[in-house]
């Protein structure tokens, strides 16, 4: 596959996603609503909500990273982020379905897995993939619907949609706050402490184009630590107790499991703020 057409290609995943593939040596089009703030590949501006406006943005290529969409919860009503999130979805995977394209990556979420966990909590930890879906807001819950719509494209089509649930993601610049989550647990409980290094999420989309897979997975793409100093087990006894935790989980090893990325994807992180800042810090 050379030409990838980039959906939300300006955002803080699409930028990262966009120098990655052209680095990788593919011809690349960032298709947003928001113009890049520097334009380092063709851009098109397009309203996904559109079908016909998909199908169009589509048209010559032979893979699509679609990340396009509001990116979280409590940014506009609960109303608007489901309807555009699954309506941006549908267009784009009905477009790629309509152009044979040969793969469709895309942005789930951490979200489906019961985020903020304060009507349920984890039922284990690491959590991974096998768990039991909790979509807790109207955001979350539309990454539900296109998991579904993905599984259904695959299977219609033949066409392989890989899913991505994607953690809190961080640029370098970002670092410079987790200090001040280490006092108090409950800060970053929200996503059990997880974050992921935006061009980690890259590398997570670009193997998700080449490698061999089929059907409609899903991964959960997440740093190999926490967040926090303290341990695991210090953190899950005060703020999730009586959550199981795996004998063989490392003390600040990442409680959103990579282990199915790492073995389907190849996925091996490469970030980490450990060795961005002082972990004396604070």
């Amino acid at each position: 596959m050379s030409r990838v057409v980039v959906t939300g290609g300006s955002g803080k995943a699409g930028r990262a996603v966009v120098a990655d593939l052209l680095a990788a040596g593919y011809d690349v089009l960032n298709v947003d609503q928001a113009v890049p703030t520097e334009r380092i590949s063709p851009f098109l501006k397009a309203d996904l909500t559109e079908l016909g406006q998909a199908i169009e943005t589509l048209h010559g290529a032979e893979a699509v990273v679609h990340l396009a969409a509001i990116p979280a919860p409590g940014l506009q009503t609960d109303e608007v982020t489901f309807r555009v999130n699954t309506i941006s979805t549908y267009n784009v995977f009905q477009a790629a379905v309509t152009h044979g394209l040969k793969r469709v990556v895309w942005a789930s979420s951490e979200t489906t897995l019961g985020l903020p966990f304060d009507r349920v909590k984890p039922a284990y930890a690491p959590m991974d993939e096998a768990h039991i879906l909790y979509p807790e807001t109207s955001y979350a819950l539309s990454k539900v619907v296109g998991e579904t719509m993905a599984a259904q494209f695959a299977r219609w089509s033949g066409i392989t949609f890989v899913g991505l649930r994607i953690s809190n993601i961080m640029e370098e610049h970002d670092y410079a706050r987790f200090p001040s989550f280490w006092d108090d647990a409950h800060i970053r409980k929200w996503n059990l402490w997880g974050y992921v290094d935006a061009r980690d999420v890259a590398q997570a989309c670009r193997l998700g184009l080449e490698v061999d897979l089929s059907g409609a997975p899903n991964f959960i793409i997440a740093a190999e630590d926490t967040c926090m100093k303290r341990s695991n087990r210090d953190l899950l006894a005060e703020v999730f107790p009586g959550v199981p935790l795996k004998d063989n989980i490392g003390a600040n090893e990442t409680l959103l499991s990579i282990d199915k990325a790492k073995r389907e994807l190849g996925y091996a992180p490469r970030y980490s703020w450990r060795s961005i800042i002082n972990e004396g810090a604070g």
